[in-house]
Order: C-alpha cells, then sequence, then structure tokens
C-alpha cells in the first residue's frame, strides 16, 4: 500500500532541525502486499486552485508542498524559506510578522480555508500567526489579485489551506494516525502533535494537536534571549462530506494558544535596551464553513463560504490590557464555465471586522466595519498562447470609530493581466491592479477617544508587475518588476502615503530526487514620498532591501532519507 502523503518521508534532515522522528499507522479499506511506495515529491503545490495557470496567478507565489512538510514543526520562517520576496521577521510565534515585496501583510487580504483574518492587533505581535503543522497550501498574489478573491486587496492577497483526511488517505484506506516528535537542541524545544483522520461513507473527519515547550533560545554569540521559551498548543478540527454528484461541504475549527512570558516589546525586546518581560496571553480562533461543486463544468460552479476568525491579546501587566479583533465574512461566487479555457466568475461577499480594547482603569473603546462587495472576474485564452484576465468589483464600507463617528465610503477596483508564451517556455507576464481599499481598523491598543477622524479618508493602491518566466525541462528562470503605491493609508486618525518598487529573481533546477532553488529580491520603500526606516514605515512596510534565499535538498531513496540545506540572507537597511 502507499503510505500518507504525510508521512511519505519518515526521516528528514535539514538545516535548523536537530531530529524529527514519524510514527504513523493508516487502515487500509482492503487487506494489501506489504510493498511500500512513496509518492513523488510535487514540488509545485496548486492544490485545489482551478485558476493556477490564469494570468491573474502571474505575480503568485506557490509555496511547495516539500517548504510546507519540513515545517510542520517548525514556523512561518520555514513555510516561506524558499522565496526571498516573502520575508518573515521576529524570532517567536507571535511576533513573527509576514512582508511580501516589502509590503507588510497588513495591507494584503487574507484568508485561511476561505475566512478572512482581521488582519489588525496589537503591533508589537504578528495578526497573522498559524501552526505550519496544519497547512497543506498556500498561495501568495503580491501586488495584483483577481476581484473574486475579496475586498480591500491593497497589495495583494494570501490564501492558506488547511489539511483535511482526504489530502492523507489513499483510495485504499478508511483510518490513519500519524505522531511526529520533533527536539530542538538549541532551546531544548520538544514539540508533538498527533492527528487522527479517516472516513466512513461519504463523511470524513480530522483531529489534530500540537504542544511545543522548550527554554529561552541562545543566539550565535551566546546570549540567552529572555522570553522566547515556546508554549505553543494548538488545536484542528475538520469535518467534510462528499456526495456522488460532486458537493462537497466542508467545517473546520482551529484554536491556537500562546500563553507565557515575552519580552516587553514581543517583536524585538525590552524598553531602553533592557531585557525585561512581561506576560502575554493571546488566543487565536478560526472557524470556517465552505460548499463547492467539485469539478464542475457548464454554467453551474458555485462556492458558498462563510467564516469567522477572532484575535485575542491579553497583557496583564502593567495596565490589564484585554484586547481583542474579529472578523465575521462570507461570501457566494459562481464560476460560468464558457468552454475548457474561458471563465467568467461572479458573486458577492460581505464582512463585520470588529476591534476592542479595555483594561480596569475603566476604560473600553471599539472600532467597527461592515462591506458589502460585488465582484467579477473574466478568464480568457482566446488564442493558445495568450491568456488574458480581467475583472472589477465594487465595495461599499460603513465605519464606526471610539468616539461614535460614523461614515460611508464606497468605491471600485479593477485588475488586468496578461501572459503570452513568446516560445515555447519562454512567457511575457504584466499585471495592473487599482484597489479601494477603505477605512481599515486601527490597532486597538492605541485606541484614544479623544481622536478626531474628520480628515480620515478611505485608502486606495494601484500595483503594476511585469516580466517573464522561462522553463525548460527541470530548469527554470524568471524574473518580475513590480511597484505598489498606496495613498491615503490609516495611521491613527491620518492619513499618509507609502510606496515600494523593485525586482525578484528566480532560478531552480530538479532532478530525479531531489531540487534547488535560488531566489533573490531587491525592494526600496518611501513614505510620504522620501526613503523611510522601520519605525517610519510602521505597519505600512519594512526596508528590507537586498534578500536571497537558497534551498537544496536530495531525497536517498534506498534509505528512505531526505537530506537538505537552506540559507537566508539579508541586507537592511535597518532592522524592523
Amino acid at each position: 500500500m502507499k503510505t500518507s502523503r504525510l508521512v511519505e518521508l519518515k526521516h528528514v534532515l535539514a538545516s535548523g532541525v536537530a531530529v524529527i522522528t514519524v510514527l504513523s499507522f493508516v487502515a487500509p479499506a482492503a487487506a494489501q502486499d506489504d510493498e511500500v511506495e512513496l509518492d513523488t515529491l510535487i514540488l509545485n503545490n496548486y492544490n485545489d486552485d482551478q485558476f493556477a495557470e490564469a494570468a491573474d496567478r502571474n505575480s503568485s507565489k506557490y509555496i511547495s508542498t516539500l517548504a510546507i512538510k519540513l515545517a510542520e514543526q517548525g514556523d512561518l520562517k520555514d513555510v516561506f524559506a524558499e522565496e526571498a520576496s516573502i520575508t518573515v521577521g521576529g524570532g517567536i510565534p507571535i511576533a513573527q510578522k509576514i512582508f511580501v515585496n516589502g509590503l507588510d501583510m497588513l495591507n494584503l487580504n487574507v484568508t485561511i480555508d476561505g475566512t478572512m483574518q482581521n488582519n489588525r492587533t496589537f503591533h508589537h505581535v504578528t495578526a497573522n500567526a498559524i501552526d505550519p503543522g496544519l497547512l497543506k497550501a498556500v498561495r501568495v498574489d503580491a501586488g495584483v489579485a483577481a476581484a473574486d478573491f475579496g475586498p480591500n486587496a491593497l497589495a495583494g492577497s494570501v490564501a492558506f489551506q488547511t489539511v483535511d483526511a482526504l489530502d492523507l488517505l489513499n483510495d485504499d484506506q478508511n483510518f490513519g494516525a500519524t505522531t511526529i516528535f520533533s527536539y530542538d537542541t538549541n532551546s531544548q524545544t520538544l514539540s508533538e502533535s498527533a492527528a487522527l483522520y479517516g472516513r466512513n461513507g461519504s463523511f470524513d473527519y480530522l483531529g489534530y494537536f500540537k504542544n511545543a515547550k522548550g527554554d529561552d533560545y541562545t543566539t550565535g554569540g551566546n546570549w540567552q534571549i529572555p522570553g522566547t521559551a515556546a508554549d505553543l498548543q494548538s488545536f484542528l478540527f475538520k469535518g467534510g462530506y462528499s456526495s456522488t454528484e460532486g458537493d462537497r461541504f466542508e467545517a473546520s475549527a482551529q484554536v491556537m494558544v500562546d500563553d507565557a512570558i515575552r519580552p516587553f516589546r514581543a517583536n524585538f525586546g525590552g524598553l531602553s535596551g533592557t531585557s525585561d518581560t512581561r506576560g502575554y496571553d493571546t488566543k487565536r480562533s478560526n472557524f470556517s464553513f465552505r460548499y463547492v461543486k467539485e469539478d464542475a463544468t457548464g454554467f453551474w460552479d458555485p462556492e458558498i463560504a462563510l467564516g469567522y476568525s477572532e484575535n485575542e491579546i491579553n497583557i496583564p501587566s502593567p495596565y490589564g490590557s484585554m484586547a481583542s479583533s474579529d472578523t465575521l465574512n462570507g461570501k457566494f461566487g459562481n464560476t460560468f464555465h464558457l468552454d475548457d479555457q474561458n471563465t467568467i466568475t461572479s458573486g458577492f461577499d460581505f464582512y463585520v471586522k470588529t476591534s476592542d480594547y479595555e483594561d480596569p482603569s475603566p476604560y473600553t473603546a471599539s472600532e467597527k466595519s461592515r462591506n458589502f462587495g460585488l465582484f467579477t472576474q473574466v478568464r480568457l485564452q482566446p488564442v493558445e498562447p495568450l491568456k488574458l484576465s480581467f475583472g472589477g468589483r465594487f465595495d461599499t464600507q460603513n465605519f464606526d470609530g471610539v468616539t461614535g463617528f460614523e461614515t460611508d465610503v464606497d468605491g471600485f477596483s479593477g485588475n488586468a493581466s496578461v501572459a503570452y508564451e513568446v516560445i515555447e517556455g519562454l512567457t511575457l507576464k504584466a499585471g495592473y491592479a487599482n484597489v479601494f481599499g477603505g477605512i481599515g481598523l486601527e490597532d486597538n491598543f492605541i485606541f484614544d477617544t479623544s481622536w478626531d477622524y474628520s480628515g480620515l479618508q478611505a485608502s486606495r493602491s494601484e500595483s503594476v508587475t511585469g516580466g517573464f518566466e522561462y522553463k525548460n525541462g527541470d530548469f527554470s528562470f524568471s524574473t518580475e518588476l513590480f511597484k505598489t503605491e498606496v495613498e491615503n493609508a490609516r495611521s491613527g486618525v491620518l492619513n499618509g502615503d507609502f510606496a515600494t518598487e523593485g525586482f525578484n529573481l528566480g532560478f531552480g533546477y530538479s532532478w530525479l530526487s531531489g531540487s534547488a532553488k535560488i531566489t533573490y529580491s531587491n525592494s526600496d520603500i518611501s513614505v510620504d514620498g522620501a526613503p523611510a526606516d522601520g519605525f517610519t514605515a510602521l505597519d505600512f512596510a519594512a526596508p528590507l532591501g537586498e534578500t536571497i534565499a537558497i534551498n537544496v535538498s536530495h531525497e536517498l531513496e534506498d534509505w528512505d532519507l531526505l537530506i537538505g540545506a537552506k540559507k537566508w540572507f539579508g541586507n537592511f537597511e535597518q532592522e524592523i
């Protein structure tokens, strides 16, 4: 029988990981012989993205199955280790902020299993923490995002997808169980995770749990960093139903808890250069429901999604601060298949976002945003070498401020992309987007009931990308130019403008049992027309400058062993 895809590589040696041991049990539907066959490693992880080859995916980065697998007992740095253009700052999970082409992911539309994330919380922690052990696919649309992805995608979008039972079971299996143990020698962190998954007729189910505990980690200069000890628990429960007619219903619930002593400012340390610490009690929850028609053709290919996400951050000292940010969102869309190559996707979506803060002083404050949008995205291939994609959406938003201020704003967004294969293997690509961003919710730890919102305006962005990709057998090379400008970005109750521009390069080569990949990114940022440091650009972008990521792996098939190495270089203009 074939092993589960989750455990097809039973022993992994890679930089940054001391030991990984995987124990698995799989119950087949019927008796099989003892032959074990390892699945071929999939380096391009398009998963179930039916538009993966569309022109509007020109600037998309699909994180490989291998990168996700190697990050199972790691963190977000490991997930994005292959892509120099996607940078993760912070040494502990609750502080790991993600930057795409230098832009803070607060400016991207982020979803987990179709559930929108609030993307805003205390500025010393991340708004997008997730356990990599839950993931099966990640896609980053840098700069240009299709209209049917969702609203307010000022600098693009990010789609995380979690694993389900059908991803882990082969056709001849009805039940499986997996346990993974890992140990980090630097911080003496022991991580253990377990998953049970199976199916009964048309129903499938999965339960997952992870626990990681350890000591503070030590730098290369032999300095033990206070408040960095792992203390994380993660849970996922997921169920699905697949009918014989192709209807797929799926529901999931996930919770991630990190309640521990952390640096006073969790993303960079204590006050005035000290090593002060304090407690951070954080909890991240995500609930989703999704219905799709699998392998649909013709004029009826619907998608229905409903989700709720919440970030809770409590800091008992010194003020007894308690804050939460939550989002309720829904979407209905339908894809009209004109033929195998040409589609039109239309529908509507909505969200309700709330951000609250309170402490025992007593002090309470809240902001709220409601948005309704209509969208259409057209994807065409008029002739074989040429692919086109263009779309638009209209959003109307109601915003409530902490003072009782209320306003309504609305606007149109549009995008267009083209891909043309000049000769076999060489494709030219370009994309453009002009996006209405509305009025975003602010960091709830800086709410001020004396704010005057009267000058606050809705944000808008303009992005352009262009480049080419060349593939010849096992060799690939790509280059991309990018620029994103955002006007009226929110900072407190003021508006500011910021921009990022630069270029990316990528080189890849694969052989029968391995692969090598090198990526390079060079980005410059400005705020209000002037070069900016990390503090000036806070929540907008980061002055990352030049970054390089190198990844090499090779499978020793006779030993069932994967060896590899990864290296990341950065030339920061200033620390974030």
